[in-house]
């Protein structure tokens, strides 16, 4: 019989493991990703009239497990209100591919376009242990929003 490791999240957005013979189980929190986002809204850049909306969006990826994970590549599913989805997938961030060991953390900004004054981002980071396990990391759902937008 083989047994074979797949990837579950829980309801915190962290990456846990599921069942598997304890010989092959890592710990439970071996392979952890807090990935925390910030978005707000570029008024600047703007062109409310033409139906543009720019945002910028600040995440701090910091490693929560007990192995260094290096973060290759990005995958977003960018949602404007009208359900419009924008895919963008990519090496690295902001150009780099950094290695975290446990307990340290990298942060960067970037931005994103809706034609829409709300909207919405989500997704994920393809990631590789130093021992070689690879995993995605979830990147949790974050609202973009013209301001007075919401009540």
């Amino acid at each position: 019989m083989s047994w074979s490791i797949h990837p579950i999240f829980t309801v915190h957005k962290k990456l846990l493991l599921t069942s598997a013979p304890a010989l092959w189980a890592p710990a439970m929190n071996e392979y952890e990703l807090t990935v925390t986002p910030h978005a707000y809204y570029l008024a600047q850049q703007s062109k409310p009239h033409q139906q543009q909306f720019a945002f910028a969006y600040k995440i701090t990826i910091y490693n929560s497990g007990r192995v260094g994970i290096q973060l290759i590549a990005r995958h977003w599913l960018i949602i404007d209100n009208k359900n419009q989805i924008q895919e963008v997938k990519g090496l690295g961030v902001v150009g780099q591919q950094p290695f975290l060991r446990p307990g340290e953390q990298f942060e960067y900004t970037s931005w994103a376009l809706l034609n829409t004054p709300t909207g919405s981002m989500q997704g994920s980071y393809f990631c590789v242990a130093e021992d070689g396990f690879r995993f995605d990391a979830p990147i949790p759902e974050f609202a973009l929003c013209m301001p007075h937008m919401l009540h």
